[in-house]
């Protein structure tokens, strides 16, 4: 089985929707999808995430589930750096968050004091048993830190959602700390990551990325990926996003 994991296009933040470039990275990344033999899509509820969904499903006339879980992960802390107000719990500065040798570890990340205060925890758990749950339905049924496989298939599940959410659902199926994906990796706008089953020994079966943030679909297009995905490379670039 292989699981599809587009990002939404370039983002207007204020009104929910994507910018002028992201619908034409919604339309572009369309063209892509609509060429798989797709069983089941799912999305986000958020607008950004519907909104670039509406080109695949409109080109391909197929319908998507909405799934509540695949909302951006939004769990709001109060991080080292910024007293006045709460912060979303992945967007840390690295010299704060590598100072704990916890946050690299699936099984201590969320057990850190600041991400309990946040209930961080329990919106990771709600995220992964949904997903879990759903690989069920398709024939995957999780044991540990593998699956158990009940209906072995070659079906292909495309979700639209979001780069935060995205890198829960890989840091579930990969058994690694979200940090380290949040943090060590960026997916650009409409950026497809896939990942597949190996079932080296029957019945048994774990996920491996096959590619991750894969924008291949933009550059064919000659369109240069949205910079929202990043901050800037250097300080003194002041053209480029800062926090």
């Amino acid at each position: 089985m292989k699981l599809v994991i587009v990002r939404h296009g370039d983002p207007d933040y204020e009104h929910d929707t994507l910018t002028e470039q992201g619908w034409k990275e919604a339309k572009l990344v369309a063209q892509r999808i609509s060429q798989l033999d797709v069983k089941d899509f799912y999305v986000s509820p958020l607008g950004r995430a519907q909104d670039t969904a509406s080109c695949t499903l409109s080109m391909v006339h197929r319908t998507a589930k909405t799934c509540e879980w695949l909302r951006e992960f939004s769990p709001r802390i109060m991080r080292p750096d910024v007293a006045d107000q709460k912060m979303i719990c992945w967007d840390w500065l690295p010299q704060d968050w590598t100072k704990e040798d916890s946050f690299f570890q699936v099984d201590s990340w969320a057990d850190m004091p600041v991400m309990k205060e946040g209930h961080v925890k329990e919106e990771y758990e709600w995220v992964c048993n949904s997903l879990d749950a759903l690989l069920e339905e398709h024939g995957y049924k999780r044991e540990g830190r593998y699956y158990r496989v009940l209906k072995p298939n070659n079906d292909t599940l495309v979700f639209f959602c979001h780069f935060g959410l995205e890198c829960v659902l890989l840091s579930h199926l990969t058994n690694i700390s979200p940090m380290l994906l949040w943090h060590g990796f960026s997916a650009a706008p409409t950026s497809v990551t896939t990942v597949s089953t190996e079932e080296r020994r029957e019945g048994i079966a774990a996920f491996r990325v096959n590619s991750f943030g894969d924008i291949s679909h933009l550059y064919a297009a000659g369109e240069e990926p949205s910079f929202s995905a990043r901050f800037c490379e250097c300080y003194k670039n002041a053209d480029e996003r800062h926090d």
